[in-house]
């Protein structure tokens, strides 16, 4: 993977590509979007090309280097990790970049440190990263990848060049599905509304066998919810927990089922909603609940989200929030 193979995203290409052939490289960066945005990726190759043998603003490849970053095996990129999944100790920002940095790249012009979910990051490890922000050695560079900017310090935040993804083309997201995975047009234009823009959310659900099951999950919860009793609501919590792929892709796909409704009592079409073969549903469900009871459901969904995110037990969450959004 390199600059010339990533979908989208030209402009912030175009400004690193430039920043390497005018050598006035930052030495910190954030990167900000949703997960699946291509931030991971921009910042893969934005490191690759700078630790690249061919002094170029494209890497080669080929050079040790290269391969080096390829396996994953560079000893001047350095990936942030941690043990808590919600949390990023300050222990671990100072054991894996404040003290490292001080050591000299093994073999290339710079050391980079790439810290991914940024936002999980304690006050006081944003606070020791700052330190290292503000007087960093000449070699030292650190990308910064968050979803939530809003979560980091403001020194910090004031102190790096800010990238912000932006949705890709529909039809570039149309024609790399097709091109690349030979998918139908039907599971393509699904993929690509669902994704709203985002490649690695259009992929995962374009390839993925598990989303299929997932999707028929959702419309069989979001078709029957109304009538299903106490037993029926546990063995789809079961069943919604059980997945291997991440549990906010199912509560995004429930609110895009009240988002559905919306759009028909609003416009009255189905050309614009996304379960497009649940249509009769869709309208029937559309005609007693009111804006305001719909509005109260997203609201439920994104609180969900929250307490999953914050690591509350996954099963109490989706039991609460299946009975909110079963009261009329």
């Amino acid at each position: 993977m390199d600059f010339n193979k990533i979908i989208g995203h030209e402009d912030i290409i175009s400004r690193l590509r430039s920043s390497i052939e005018t050598d006035r490289v930052g030495h910190a960066y954030i990167l900000v979007g949703d997960e699946g945005s291509g931030r991971s990726t921009l910042a893969y190759c934005f490191a690759k090309a700078l630790q690249c043998e061919s002094d170029n603003s494209e890497s080669c490849d080929s050079c040790k280097s290269c391969k080096q970053a390829e396996s994953g095996n560079h000893p001047d990129i350095i990936y942030l990790t941690h043990e808590k999944p919600g949390t990023i100790s300050v222990e671990e920002v100072r054991e894996q970049i404040v003290s490292s940095m001080q050591i000299k790249p093994y073999s290339s012009r710079y050391k980079i440190y790439i810290i991914k979910d940024a936002e999980k990051m304690t006050e006081e490890a944003q606070n020791a990263l700052l330190k290292t922000i503000e007087e960093p050695p000449e070699y030292g560079i650190v990308i910064i990848i968050t979803s939530d900017q809003e979560k980091l310090l403001q020194t910090i935040r004031s102190r790096c060049i800010t990238f912000t993804t932006k949705p890709v083309k529909e039809k570039d997201i149309h024609d790399y599905l097709i091109n690349n995975y030979g998918i139908d047009e039907k599971r393509a234009t699904f993929a690509i509304e669902y994704s709203g823009g985002n490649l690695g959310k259009a992929i995962l659900l374009a390839t993925n066998e598990e989303y299929e099951q997932l999707i028929r999950s959702v419309i069989y919860l979001e078709s029957n919810i109304f009538d299903m009793d106490m037993e029926e609501i546990s063995e789809t919590i079961k069943h919604s927990t059980g997945f291997k792929i991440n549990i906010n892709d199912y509560l995004d796909l429930m609110m895009m089922w009240y988002r559905d409704i919306l759009v028909l009592k609003v416009t009255g079409s189905p050309d614009k909603i996304l379960f497009k073969e649940q249509y009769l549903t869709i309208r029937e469900q559309s005609k007693y609940l009111s804006f305001n009871e719909l509005e109260a459901k997203q609201k439920a969904i994104v609180a969900a989200k929250e307490r999953i995110n914050a690591n509350a037990k996954m099963e109490d969450i989706m039991r609460l929030l299946i009975l909110t959004l079963k009261q009329k």
